[in-house]
């Protein structure tokens, strides 16, 4: 016995000694495991990443009207539609907000619902929520915001104020409102233009007077002497009608149409002068009108309808939101001209101009050359022009600053109707 033990006691010294020889690669072995999984891990991590980058951007948008009003939010509503296509991200919307449609609340009340539902930028797409997107900018500095119209953060304009997370975005729609006051005064036989206008505030003024410095072009181009036009606006109140707010702008339409105004142009969110024109013409009357906002807005009433000059806000989203997306946004105000190599590019021209059905073959040479020359430069905003009081505006020779067209305090001499609210 005593032998045996002192067999097993070598044999097991000899077996300390080996395992020793070897260098601890037991444990080695126990750790291997652990990093196999690491390096599977590592493997993954690029998928993972991959799988959360995949996650839609969700961005929202307040629409002033319905958003098939075939005008100003049904643009906006198919840009929103034009995004999701070109980057792949979702769009919440909540459309008719408005003090009429949706009394109590708020628009930026209204962003927070958009916010709580995943968006991470927010689209305001009315003048009319512009103080509103500036509280809910400062309230919350990690959303990213757009202003459509507004000027909150325009250095050089009068209410600048720095919002890191804020981007203003506007078209330069003065050049498709000359565009519709001359293909208007082409058209009018009686050479009286009725304008369809909102509520009256700066961005209002200045488009209804840059459609008067188009039609007064265009009719002495035509041979028309300048004392014969008269051009007419009159403002309902609010950019669509609110019944027992609002004048009525299917009874104003009609009020021009029947006091020999026989073009109106709209500068409302949709195209119901259209409407009364339609119902007019089909009753002997020779009427059309120019519709505004949505690139189909003539087709509420083709054979009336002598174009439309409309917003395509698709590209400029695409890269505002891709800016958000990818890190390199910046705050900023874009006031964005046409794009003069194909205003009505769908992928790359803020403002275009549609010629409607009802719009003379003679009359649409005219107003493409009328195009050819804005896209050459011409500036209809130079003096001399007078505002409506009679006082001057431009001096001769005297280009407009942007300041002053934006900003544009009154109507200009020739030009009937309020250039403020009474």
């Amino acid at each position: 016995m005593r032998n045996l033990f002192a067999r097993l006691a070598v044999l097991a010294l000899a077996l300390m000694l080996v395992l020793s020889a070897c260098g601890g690669q037991p444990a080695a072995t126990e750790e291997a495991p652990a990093a196999t999984e690491a390096a599977a891990a590592a493997t993954e991590a690029p998928a993972a990443t991959e799988a959360a980058a995949a996650e839609p951007f969700v961005f929202g948008m307040l629409l002033v009207g319905p958003y098939n009003d075939n005008g100003w939010s049904q643009a906006h509503y198919e840009a929103g539609k034009y995004v999701e296509e070109n980057l792949g991200a979702t769009m919440l919307y909540l459309d008719k907000v408005n003090p009429a449609d949706r009394p109590g609340t708020t628009p930026d009340q209204l962003a927070e619902e958009l916010v709580a539902q995943g968006a991470k930028l927010v689209i305001f797409n009315s003048d009319d929520m512009k103080d509103a997107s500036t509280t809910f900018a400062k309230a919350h500095p990690d959303v990213y915001v757009i202003m459509a119209s507004g000027d909150q953060v325009w250095s050089d304009g009068k209410a600048f104020e720095a919002m890191p997370n804020l981007t203003n975005i506007m078209g330069r729609m003065e050049y498709g409102k000359m565009m519709a006051g001359c293909a208007a005064a082409l058209a009018s036989e009686t050479h009286k233009i009725g304008y369809l206008g909102p509520l009256i505030n700066d961005e209002t003024r200045r488009l209804a007077a840059s459609a008067y410095l188009g039609a007064k072009y265009c009719h002495e181009k035509a041979g028309g002497d300048p004392a014969s036009l008269e051009f007419k606006v009159t403002w309902i109140g609010f950019w669509f009608n609110i019944p027992g707010v609002t004048l009525d702008p299917v009874q104003v339409s009609n009020d021009f149409y029947t006091t020999d105004y026989d073009v109106v142009i709209s500068g409302i969110d949709n195209p119901v002068n259209l409407g009364e024109a339609a119902k007019l013409k089909a009753e002997g009357k020779n009427v059309s009108g120019v519709a505004y906002d949505y690139v189909a807005a003539c087709e509420a009433a083709p054979e009336v309808c002598i174009g439309v000059p409309y917003f395509n806000w698709g590209p400029e989203y695409v890269k505002a939101i891709t800016s958000a997306q990818d890190g390199s946004w910046s705050s900023q105000f874009l006031w964005a001209s046409p794009d003069w190599a194909d205003i009505n590019n769908p992928d790359t021209s803020i403002v275009g101009f549609e010629k409607g059905p009802a719009l003379a073959e003679d009359d649409a040479a005219v107003l493409d050359e009328f195009i050819t020359e804005l896209a050459g430069g011409l500036n209809l905003w130079s003096g001399p022009v007078n505002l409506q009081d009679g006082t001057a505006y431009l001096a001769d020779g005297e280009a407009a600053t942007d300041q002053q067209i934006w900003y544009l305090p009154q109507l200009l001499e020739g030009m009937e109707g309020l250039s403020a609210a009474e």
